[in-house]
């Protein structure tokens, strides 16, 4: 890319775009890169951009047709209606996963009662993207939400999206340790929902992308026995920590409906279903633990 000093955005833009074959990726980097977006960006297409805009789109111009993915050389990426950082310690955020907090708020809503707490926990919380727009969009009162991971570094990055959900945002606690395992026992009973989008890929699955595989944290990706350990891990331990009534949500591998709406019920889970994802595809697995009644 050219250093001139002088190059417009509509310049760089254009000459970015012919580099990555992507003219929406191009924007993106020049808006990252100027620090404008939207109509800004594009009403100040004829303006120069100084030097260190320049270097610094030339770097991330750079990482990106090294493989690397946009998410990751932007440091963040929007999810339902937060700004997430991300970067290689957290996995990027995907439309499916937006489709899960989609699942695990009508849970939510359902079980929200006056003012007694509201309870949630999401489990391998990664960046924070589940259990932080459910912190976002539910009420700020009675509402408390906790994000669990055994990565200390995933939680490193978690803890810096807090602030992004403004006043909601003292709603949250961060617990470090292996699935429910990390949250505290004197809670056990209370959480109205439990949600997680665990690891849950065969580490032989040949669909997964290289770049998926290159890029992204293992940790978070795969799990062994056909990616079913984790999921079922997180449904046993689940139980001891859900109140009467509660939801467990979990995102799950397309080809696993049948077997963890089988594992979920043998598990003493109820009302157990799964959904689709927008592609149609299998994608949440929901249980109720049951009520005394039951």
């Amino acid at each position: 890319m050219s250093n001139d000093q002088a190059s417009t955005w509509r310049e760089l833009w254009s000459e970015t775009a012919s580099l990555l074959g992507d003219e929406k990726e191009a924007r993106w980097l020049c808006e990252e890169a100027s620090g404008l977006d939207g109509s800004e960006f594009l009403e100040s297409l004829s303006e120069p951009a100084t030097m260190r805009m320049g270097v610094s789109l030339q770097a991330m111009v750079g990482r990106r047709l090294a493989g690397e993915p946009v998410q990751y050389v932007l440091g963040h990426w929007p999810f339902r209606h937060i700004d997430l950082l991300i970067d290689r310690r957290v996995l990027i955020p995907r439309p499916e996963t937006e489709q899960v907090v989609e699942a695990a708020l009508g849970c939510a809503r359902q079980l929200r009662s006056g003012e007694h707490m509201l309870r949630i926990a999401d489990i391998g919380t990664g960046s924070g993207a589940i259990g932080l727009s459910m912190a976002n969009e539910l009420p700020h009162d009675n509402t408390e939400v906790w994000l669990c991971d055994i990565s200390s570094d995933a939680l490193d990055v978690a803890r810096a999206n807090i602030a992004g959900i403004g006043r909601n945002a003292p709603n949250v606690r961060v617990a470090e340790g292996s699935w429910c395992a990390a949250l505290p026992r004197e809670l056990r009973g209370s959480f109205q929902v439990i949600v997680s989008n665990p690891p849950y890929i065969d580490e032989s699955d040949p669909m997964v992308e290289d770049s998926v595989r290159t890029w992204e944290p293992h940790i978070a990706l795969f799990s062994p026995d056909q990616g079913l350990r984790d999921v079922l891990g997180i449904a046993q331990e689940a139980r001891e920590f859900l109140a009467p009534g509660g939801y467990l949500i979990c995102e799950m591998g397309f080809q696993q409906g049948d077997v963890l709406r089988s594992e979920f019920a043998q598990l003493g889970y109820v009302n157990v279903e799964v959904r689709q994802d927008f592609a149609g595809l299998d994608r949440i697995v929901i249980g109720q633990r049951a009520t005394s009644a039951e």
